[in-house]
């Protein structure tokens, strides 16, 4: 029988380290506590061992305790899953000494048991049967992502038994694991292509159950593992509603969830999850960012908390190679962050890019004059020690702590390096770019500003959509499918307008920007002098058009809502000039800066200050959070596993209800790092966010599904 492995029960807030613990106790080998019990019923004999089996499992169990190394056996899937929980030494620390993926070639090890953790595939199963058949290892302990149905077990039980490999089996475990948790609040199914699977209009009946079980299956793991019963709230009729009632059903079905305490929450404070369709905004995954993580993911190559950018070399390194008249070369930076652990991002990742940059120079200068002075006391590194012991009396007691406390000012002081070379790379994308410039015409489509002037709409689109000097091609793209979208600024002749001015001035006039196939990176290209576009650059007009003619067709037939009348402008500081007037504060502050980037970022950034406003989901959670009537609150489904059938929810305006603690806020089709900012808005000391989607995308990759359906 398979075990069942529940992890232990968390907030939401805490989903990523209730992932963690489950997957360090799988590592450790803690859900095996029964194996040798397992054991004597396997050998037979009624259960009842005799004294020599007795002591050869006492043997046995001696020999385990004794070797706490292991090796982990791991499909990409799963790879993506342990990635952004644990690093490699972290990993040796937990004994893994060699990790290895399922369908690569692997030696014999046959004196050190093996974590097997995989999705429960036919193609693995396989894998695994043979594996335990040749003995590869002194045994396998196997644990599945997700629930292992039946008749799957069943039959690789048979094969391991016809190929003798059953002795090799020491445990089997169904985890429910299988999402990728990013950071503490933001997770992710991993679904690849997800809008194109639902929105696919060749898709069977067939072809949808099985992808809405499957995103059911997941959102059944994030449950699992915060060991709570949710709320379910979504829209009537959809995606939403197949997957919120599979949901329901799955777990009304689990033996020890549905009969749980809830663990860490009470009866009448229990999580409320928000399953959403990404049809209901299609702004926000194309729509230009202002927030620090949100642009780090739309102009870097970012992915499993993992950025990577182009360097170009300077300095005495490259001077053979100018001299040669050949470009500086370019090398790849690969730098890993933890949207968690590290102080300067966990704190910053939402703010303002320029505050952001403000941010890191300010603390950076205050990092190296500490050091500074630190140093200047020891008279450097070398007469540290000298210093504290020949010192005395308080003098002497202060210096000491000073010096023990310089490693983890260095450490503090490396990481902000990380963020300022991060930071740098950025604004080196939005200048060449002028994204400020896309990010403020876009916003003011989307929150209705021109609903009044429709024709300054269309014009002021078309003069920077056409403009060889602003923006690469995708840059473009986004900005008119923003426009298209958008409430009362433009019909279908006016859509086809600006698309056609778009198209025509990147044939005529190429771009100067282009991008270079690098993590969504740009560079100037002599395109805009030649009125030449790359090839690379014609694939993305064309992709692009391809994008904008779904999008037209979708509107054409009432199937997505446009957006201005949804969305609500907020100006933070109370009013307009309030992003004016911190820039000049922010910049009389330039030229104290340390990294030099505030000077740079004054002509650019300005427009990124000051204004923001909440998206169609955000409104949507908050709405449901604060029971306001005539609302999502009234209109969703309310789904209670506890109780039989549908919820009236009119029913229970007359009756006290406790007030939403922790809500998690699902996009079925994809989201965003954009949208997941958005949603702290609804946030505060009294109520966290969760928010998951099928995926995480970014702009690009959204333009290229989107294209997929045309």
């Amino acid at each position: 029988m398979v075990a069942m492995s529940l992890p232990p029960p968390q907030g939401p807030s805490g989903l990523k380290a209730a992932q963690l613990s489950a997957v360090t106790n799988m590592l450790a080998l803690s859900n095996n506590n029964n194996n040798d019990t397992d054991d004597s019923n396997k050998s037979g004999g009624g259960g009842v061992l005799s004294y020599s089996q007795q002591q050869q499992q006492q043997q046995q169990r001696q020999q385990r305790d004794a070797n706490p190394w292991k090796l982990l056996i791991y499909d990409a899937h799963t790879r993506s899953i342990i990635s952004p929980l644990l690093s490699v030494s972290q990993l040796r620390s937990n004994g893994v000494t060699l990790h290895l993926l399922l369908n690569s070639d692997r030696e014999p090890i046959p004196d050190v048991p093996a974590v097997y953790f995989v999705q429960p595939t036919q193609e693995n199963l396989s894998i695994i049967a043979r594996d335990c058949s040749r003995n590869l290892y002194e045994r396998a302990h196997l644990h599945f992502s997700t629930r292992i149905e039946r008749p799957v077990m069943e039959e690789f039980a048979r094969l391991v038994v016809n190929t003798g490999g059953l002795s090799s089996v020491a445990s089997v475990h169904d985890q429910f694991v299988d999402f990728v948790c990013l950071e503490n609040n933001l997770f992710s199914l991993n679904v690849p292509q997800s809008y194109c699977v639902y929105n696919n209009p060749g898709a069977t009946e067939q072809d949808m159950e099985l992808a809405m079980g499957n995103i059911a299956q997941g959102l059944f793991s994030v449950v699992a593992t915060l060991g709570c019963v949710p709320v379910i709230r979504c829209p009537r009729g959809g995606a939403p509603e197949m997957v919120a009632r599979k949901l329901s059903k799955l777990i009304v079905e689990h033996p020890t969830l549905i009969r749980s305490k809830d663990g860490l929450h009470k009866s009448h404070n229990r999580p409320v999850l928000v399953i959403m369709d990404r049809n209901m905004d299609l702004i926000t995954p194309v729509q230009h960012a202002s927030t620090y993580q949100a642009l780090v993911d739309d102009v870097l190559d970012h992915k499993a908390n993992r950025v990577e950018f182009n360097v170009k070399q300077d300095g005495n390194a490259t001077s053979a190679q100018t001299r040669g008249g050949r470009a500086p070369p370019v090398v790849r930076k690969k730098l890993d962050i933890d949207p968690d652990m590290d102080p300067f991002y966990s704190r910053h990742k939402f703010n303002p890019f320029p505050e952001a940059i403000e941010s890191n120079g300010a603390e950076l200068q205050e990092v190296s004059a500490r050091e500074q002075q630190i140093r200047s006391k020891t008279g450097g590194v070398g007469g540290a020690s000298t210093a504290v012991s020949s010192g005395g009396g308080g003098d002497s007691s202060e210096l000491a702590t000073a010096v023990e406390s310089l490693p983890v000012l260095l450490d503090r002081k490396k990481k902000l390096e990380v963020h300022t070379s991060i930071l740098q790379a950025v604004m080196n994308e939005v200048a060449a770019r002028d994204v400020p410039q896309f990010y403020e015409l876009e916003t003011s489509l989307a929150t209705g500003s021109y609903k009044s002037d429709p024709s300054k709409a269309k014009k002021e689109v078309i003069e920077l959509a056409a403009d060889p000097s602003k923006g690469n091609v995708n840059d473009k793209v986004r900005l008119v499918i923003v426009y298209a979208l958008s409430n009362g600024v433009g019909n279908t002749s006016d859509i086809d307008e600006v698309a056609q001015a778009m198209k025509e001035s990147l044939e005529t006039k190429g771009s100067t920007i282009s991008a270079d196939g690098a993590g969504g990176s740009t560079a100037a290209t002599e395109g805009g002098t030649h009125g030449t576009l790359t090839k690379e650059d014609r694939a993305l007009l064309e992709n692009g058009l391809r994008a904008i003619d779904y999008l037209k067709k979708l509107r054409s037939m009432r199937m997505i809502p446009t957006m201005s009348s949804t969305m609500q402008t907020e100006i933070s500081g109370g009013t307009a000039s309030s992003g004016s007037d911190m820039l000049s504060s922010f910049m009389a502050r330039a030229t104290n800066q340390a990294t030099g980037l505030l000077a740079k970022a004054t002509d650019k950034l300005g427009t990124m200050l000051g204004k923001t406003h909440k998206h169609r989901s955000t409104i949507a959670v908050e709405n449901i959070c604060e029971m306001r009537p005539n609302t999502e609150d009234d209109d969703y489904l309310y789904l209670d596993p506890r109780v039989k059938g549908d919820v009236d929810v009119t029913a229970l305006r007359n009756a006290a209800r406790a007030p939403v603690r922790e809500a998690i806020a699902f996009m079925i089709g994809g989201g965003c790092y954009g949208e997941y900012q958005n949603l702290q808005m609804v946030a505060n000391e009294r109520r966290s966010v969760t928010y998951g989607s099928t995926e995480i995308v970014d702009p690009s990759t959204f333009l290229n599904h989107l294209a997929k359906l045309a």
